[in-house]
């Protein structure tokens, strides 16, 4: 009776009444599945109810930035970057005073919308060193938290944080790495913690055509909100095992205006895998991730 609920007559899915059935009796444990599957059904339920709700978010953001470049020509330069954001206390203040409506999940509401409550900082460095008239070593370090509280458990899709891609850890497609050691199970990967670094060798091949060497190390994880899987969040210094590191290659063709880019990334330690198996198990060229961008990473 169970698998008519959720396939119909040609022994296919129904959707999304199959699916949500499914994920209904899960959730409440109409029957018994191990831990394991019950909290990956569970983690699918909390990213559905994030992705499809609606949030309203009102808040207030600081940005300082020291940026000691002379000219757009200067390639021996730092820069740093700190931004802070705060969001809903002013619609919290609202909500208690006019007696908000509560949701579905007992949050609060301010017109027909459940609010968010965060506060979200970020602060990244970058650095370049120029060898001589040909290349130069850069260097950019980055850390970005976000913590949910009081009418929220969760940061908004919209304001949490993603890894790989071709202006991150290049070894990883985008929303495909992390969280922490969860092996990148969902469709669009994102928590609410980050730590990335990267370092990378620029010089000139010829005329126009530029190389570079590089290594990308960081991750993403879920922290202080409502997830539990021990693989997805961050729960001291020992899970910086889970920073994961890529290697690679890339050739740049300065126009003028702009520089097109294309970068090839190596799994160099791949915190999925077992920890015996972590480094260099991954760094083949079948499994290399090629980025195509405009102007460099960083």
């Amino acid at each position: 009776m169970r698998i008519v609920s959720y396939f119909n007559s040609s022994n296919k899915l129904i959707i999304p009444i199959g699916i949500d059935s499914f994920i209904n009796e899960v959730t409440s444990k109409s029957f018994l599945i191990n831990n394991e599957d019950f909290n990956n059904v569970s983690y699918i339920n909390d990213r559905r109810n994030r992705l499809t709700s609606n949030n309203l978010i009102i808040g207030s953001s600081l940005s300082i930035s020291n940026n000691n470049r002379k000219s757009i020509y200067d390639k021996n330069f730092s820069q740093t970057i700190f931004k802070l954001e705060l969001a809903g206390t002013f619609t919290d203040f609202l909500a208690n005073q006019f007696n908000a409506d509560l949701d579905q999940f007992g949050d609060n509401k301010i017109l027909g919308l459940t609010y968010s409550q965060y506060i979200k900082t970020e602060f990244s460095y970058t650095n370049n060193w120029l060898i001589n008239s040909n290349s130069l070593i850069a260097f950019r370090g980055y850390f970005g938290i976000a913590v949910p509280f009081g009418n929220s458990n969760s940061i908004p899709f919209s304001k949490s944080f993603f890894a790989g891609g071709s202006n991150d850890n290049r070894a990883w497609e985008v929303y495909r790495l992390g969280p922490g050691s969860s092996g990148a199970k969902s469709e669009f990967n994102e928590a609410n913690m980050k730590i990335a670094m990267s370092i990378e060798y620029r010089f000139n091949l010829i005329g126009k055509l530029d190389g570079a060497l590089f290594t990308d190390l960081g991750n993403i994880w879920n922290v202080f909100d409502s997830t539990n899987d021990p693989k997805r969040t961050f729960e001291g210094l020992r899970d910086l095992n889970e920073l994961a590191i890529g290697s690679g290659f890339g050739m740049r063709y300065n126009l003028g205006y702009f520089v097109i880019r294309l970068d090839m990334g190596l799994k160099t330690y791949n915190p999925v895998l077992e920890t015996k198996n972590r480094w260099l198990t991954d760094f083949n060229l079948k499994k290399a991730v090629f980025n195509i961008g405009l102007n460099y990473p960083f």
